[in-house]
């Protein structure tokens, strides 16, 4: 019989930067998005005291200072090496892995003995190892694990770890019936208000449902679901990581801007973080797509350009597709225009060991491969973007506001903290005051 656990990191964003500031230990914290404009993330502690999430900044900072919330703007390269290592601890645990998300990973614990103390091994592992606390759910099927992860974190006396099989089916159907429809998996808002024009109101309720009529209505995703909740496996992990098919990436600016070489700078930086997902997952592009546009709420009548500019030969190639990038940029270029947002788009990606060369095109030069190589390790060794494109430095105003982010602490040396004796006389109980190991001295 299938059996899968559901890992999740506990308020992740936070937890990242509690790990490297023990002090922020059961106070509030809170984590901002981009610009710094909402809120993303919360401590429990910023829970319990009424921040909502996704609130715009400023209407909850009167809140945060009256209660003395620390404030972190978003810091995505500290939250995404945690991530890996995360990850790579989790791989240990089981034959097969499906990371679902940067703070979520599918196991499968087939055939496991007693999976509720493998859970309780887990989550100290990622304790003891890099300070994160975590849930975990067990079940017959994902969507049941992802249900019992749920129940982890709502129920403390299961102390992190739920088994969906430790219930009785008495017990299984009293639980579902507490659970709105919507805290299952893949029903959204809008799915959920057309299955209360069903009267399916509750987990249980979609799980008694007639899974053909409910096909009919839907599709086959829905019919899927409502096996898995009858225990019923239909999705099974992905063990190795299908390649993106698109490769996006994109901002909005600080400030708004008006002339080009701004723009020319956040393309560029764009292309090259584009591009080194590319080489990092050993595909190629043949199409780029290009973006900018104005603030959809400011007063002038909005502007939103984009274009696709196909390439002669696929590539990988942070110059070659940059000066593509940059052509496409002049294209949508309007000088009148206040800018707000910009991004890049890598598509038409293939499998760059299974390339058919142009007899027209010239040969590529392998000392530009080997160049990408060398960029690609210098800036794992020193920390991202420090070896960048001359064209990304011409202009600092596109960058995005970061006005209160930590430091990268594990992956820039130059951004490493200093270490001293932890007193662990502060800590609460269940924390262990922990600073991650250099990433270039361990697979963690």
């Amino acid at each position: 019989m299938p059996r899968f656990a559901l890992v999740d990191g506990n308020s992740f964003y936070t937890s990242c930067e509690r790990v490297f500031r023990p002090d922020l230990i059961g106070k509030p914290i809170i984590v901002l998005s981009n610009n710094d404009g909402c809120v993303v993330a919360r401590s429990a502690e910023a829970k319990s005291i009424g921040i909502p999430a996704f609130l715009p900044y400023y209407q909850v900072q009167g809140l945060c200072r009256k209660h003395r919330v620390t404030v972190f703007s978003s810091n995505y390269t500290l939250y995404g090496d945690m991530s890996r290592r995360m990850m790579n601890i989790l791989a240990r645990f089981a034959p097969q892995q499906d990371i679902y998300s940067i703070d979520e990973c599918f196991l499968e614990l087939s055939g496991m003995a007693s999976p509720q103390a493998h859970g309780q091994c887990i989550r100290q592992t990622l304790l003891d190892k890099l300070g994160l606390p975590s849930c975990v759910g067990i079940g017959p099927s994902k969507t049941l694990a992802k249900l019992a992860n749920h129940v982890a974190k709502q129920q403390a006396h299961w102390q992190g770890v739920f088994d969906w099989d430790d219930l009785t089916p008495a017990e299984a159907e009293r639980l579902l019936a507490s659970m709105d429809v919507r805290e299952v998996w893949g029903v959204g808002r809008r799915l959920a208000e057309k299955l209360h024009q069903l009267r399916i109101r509750s987990a249980l309720d979609l799980q008694r449902a007639d899974a053909r009529q409910l096909k009919r209505h839907f599709n086959v995703v829905l019919e899927r679901t409502v096996a898995e909740l009858n225990g019923v496996s239909c999705l099974a992990l992905d063990d190795v990581a299908s390649s993106k098919q698109h490769i996006i990436s994109s901002r909005s600016f600080s400030r708004q801007v008006s002339s080009l070489p701004p723009l020319a700078a956040s393309i560029a930086h764009h292309i090259a973080r584009a591009a080194e997902k590319l080489r990092a997952q050993g595909s190629t592009a043949a199409m780029i797509g290009v973006s900018i546009q104005t603030n959809a709420y400011g007063s002038a009548a909005p502007y939103h350009g984009y274009t696709c500019i196909p390439l002669l030969q696929a590539s990988d190639d942070t110059l070659s597709l940059n000066q593509a990038a940059q052509t496409a940029l002049r294209q949508l270029f309007r000088p009148s225009l206040r800018y707000h947002k910009a991004g890049v788009v890598l598509m038409k990606i293939g499998d760059k060991t299974i390339q058919q060369q142009d007899m027209f095109a010239p040969a590529p030069d392998p000392r530009r491969a080997r160049l990408m190589a060398t960029i690609d390790q210098l800036n794992r060794r020193l920390g991202k973007g420090s070896i960048r494109l001359a064209i990304e430095d011409i202009s600092q105003d596109w960058q995005m506001r970061q006005a209160i982010r930590s430091p990268c602490y594990s992956t820039d040396p130059q951004q490493a903290i200093t270490a001293h004796q932890p007193s662990y006389a502060s800590a609460p109980a269940g924390y262990r005051l922990h600073w991650p190991r250099s990433r270039h001295r361990s697979g963690d």
